[in-house]
């Protein structure tokens, strides 16, 4: 088999590369300054000042305490300590990451449904509260589709019942936690700006390294350890520090919001260039996720191609030189319809169909120009194998988009379209 001409990776959402900066910051922990942080002479104090010190440069870029910060082995962890700080009941969306969704399941709980759009609407939160609920978590913004959640609206839910129990002398706490991994790259992640009580982050989605998270939590908190020891982290998470690990996030942190505006700007033109391109190659091609530029990651494009199965493009895209998702890492690896895709009731023909392409620093207008070429060449052979014509897609695709906007309690504008043709692709 010939080599493909070029290599082109777009699953950003799922990994990134550590930057060159953040590589070299973490280098000396990895050699000469390899020392214990806990242990009590002097070069052992240096790495515990150099890990208060990155401690300190992501508390001030998320405008929190550094007290309030806790370490953990990635978001997965810290999503897992934010639902052990309760025990009574939790209200989650129906899109949340897995983790988040797993941990709800070890509570009582309500899940919110969400719109076609994957946006999920406050006043549903509001009604999904209960007396006895103590968590609220709504991730800041989607991996798969890119929805942009209204947290801050949430906040405000939150905040009501909050004091409304307080006036009516109540005594179960409410509080509100987002999972902003996949949000640090594009948005503000500041807590107060938010308005949340538990924020989560992940090194490894802003050029950092896996398996290095934390968990914010305001002082109203009382968090539970999952890990006990020798009473690192404020007791809350023990274990011997990862210096590299940390001091390489905050070099990430302070990279991805010095970086933030540029870069925005830039993955955004990318992606309607991408969007342009297999428009222009497959008209028939659905396009999910908000339409409001405001409401959605600007580097991911989560693109439908009904009747064709996803895992048979991913693996002709692999041929090209094209790496390409299906949605999550986490359903990917199962090669199963996303339990987003589910809970935003796609079609099980665009779903089965389903590409999340996610653009990073690296990603070139060449880069974007050869993958829509190549997904166009991949679904256009696929089409051709199975005997299907770009009329009766045009006419399949609109068929299931009417339908599903119809089974939708969203406004139509906010639904999903397809191709340039007919007006109604989803922006």
């Amino acid at each position: 088999m010939a080599a493909p001409k070029r290599e082109v990776y777009l699953d950003y959402a799922a990994a990134t590369p550590v930057d060159p900066e953040v590589a070299a910051a973490m280098l000396p922990y990895l050699t000469e300054r390899f020392w214990n942080p806990s242990a009590p002479y002097a070069r052992a104090r240096e790495a515990r000042d150099d890990v208060e010190r990155a401690r300190g440069s992501i508390a001030r870029l998320i405008g929190a305490r550094p007290d309030n910060l806790v370490f953990t082995a990635g978001a997965t962890e810290a999503n897992n300590l934010a639902f052990a700080a309760v025990e009574g009941h939790v209200v989650v969306d129906a899109i949340e990451h897995e983790s988040v969704l797993a941990c709800a399941g070890t509570h009582a709980r309500r899940t919110v449904r969400v719109g076609a759009d994957g946006l999920v609407d406050p006043s549903a939160v509001a009604r999904a509260i209960r007396p006895e609920t103590e968590l609220v978590s709504i991730e800041l913004a989607n991996g798969e589709i890119g929805c942009v959640q209204p947290v801050r609206e949430v906040a405000r839910v939150v905040a009501a019942e909050r004091a409304r129990r307080l006036e009516a002398g109540e005594g179960v706490p409410i509080y509100l936690h987002t999972d902003a991994s996949q949000a640090a790259g594009a948005l503000s992640v500041n807590v107060s700006s938010l308005g949340v009580d538990l924020l989560t982050l992940s090194a490894a989605k802003i050029y950092g390294p896996k398996q290095v998270g934390l968990l914010w939590a305001s002082d109203d908190v009382r968090l539970r350890p999952l890990v006990y020891g020798g009473g690192q982290e404020g007791g809350v998470r023990s274990g011997t520090e990862n210096v590299a690990g940390i001091v390489g996030f905050a070099r990430a942190l302070e990279l991805a919001c010095e970086r933030r505006s540029e870069e925005t700007r830039r993955l955004a033109a990318l992606r309607e260039r991408l969007r342009t391109g297999i428009h222009e190659r497959v008209g028939w091609a659905a396009v999910s996720g908000p339409r409001n530029p405001k409401r959605r990651l600007p580097g991911l494009l989560h693109v439908s191609f009904a009747g064709i199965e996803a895992r048979r493009l991913v693996i002709a895209l692999e041929r090209a030189g094209v790496s390409a998702g299906t949605g999550s890492a986490c359903a990917a690896s199962r090669m199963r319809v996303s339990h987003v895709l589910e809970a935003i009731g796609m079609p099980r023909p665009l779903a089965e169909g389903s590409l999340r392409l996610t653009l990073g620093r690296p990603t070139t207008e060449r880069d974007v120009d050869y993958a829509a070429a190549a997904i166009g060449e991949a679904v256009r052979a696929e089409a051709a194998r199975l005997g299907l014509d770009d009329a009766a897609q045009t006419s399949r695709v609109a068929a299931l988009l009417e339908g599903w906007r119809g089974a939708t309690s969203h406004d139509a504008q906010n639904a999903p379209g397809f191709g340039p043709q007919n007006g109604r692709c989803a922006r």
